[in-house]
């Protein structure tokens, strides 16, 4: 795709955050769904990056019948998505990190300072732990890791 609005130029060669604002706004005001859609999947590539902040830059002083809507919409359909992919990876490496730890849930949980039940909403991914807590599990997992692999590789007392 070419783009020439209003004496400004971009190409499929150039990844659109590498356009001028002024390309990104000519082609949402003048461009067609076409023209749209690289925009589009830009956002949902990368919800937080720069096409994202300056479509929201654009939209917060412009409302382009037809399409603010999409890209208001496309934006926070990619957010949630992401954030909620976060959540999943968040949740199975606390699940990972139970199992590596050889605790079950109730002492993981009594080992870094919260509840079997409040654990159990981190592992489902329905609450996401503080940043304090995720390195509090990770130290845990790691030393526990660490001291059985010792005692494994300790031979057994003679008799």
């Amino acid at each position: 795709m070419s783009i020439g609005f209003r004496n400004v130029e971009g190409t499929d060669e150039q990844p659109l955050e590498a356009w001028p604002y002024e390309a990104l706004v000519a082609t949402i005001e003048r461009g067609t769904l076409r023209d749209w859609l690289p925009i589009l999947r830009a956002i949902r590539r990368d919800p937080w990056g720069p096409v994202a902040q300056q479509v929201e830059e654009y939209l917060s002083y412009a409302s382009p019948y037809g399409v603010g809507p999409l890209l208001r919409r496309t934006i926070a359909s990619a957010r949630s998505d992401r954030e909620r992919e976060e959540r999943e990876r968040v949740a199975a490496r606390i699940r990972e990190l139970v199992e590596v730890s050889g605790l079950s849930r109730e002492a993981f949980a009594r080992a870094i300072g919260t509840s079997r039940s409040r654990l159990s909403t981190y592992c489902s991914g329905r609450v996401t732990p503080s940043a304090a807590l995720m390195l509090r599990m990770e130290r845990l997992a790691a030393a526990r890791s660490t001291s059985r692999a010792a005692a494994s590789t300790q031979p057994a007392p003679s008799r």
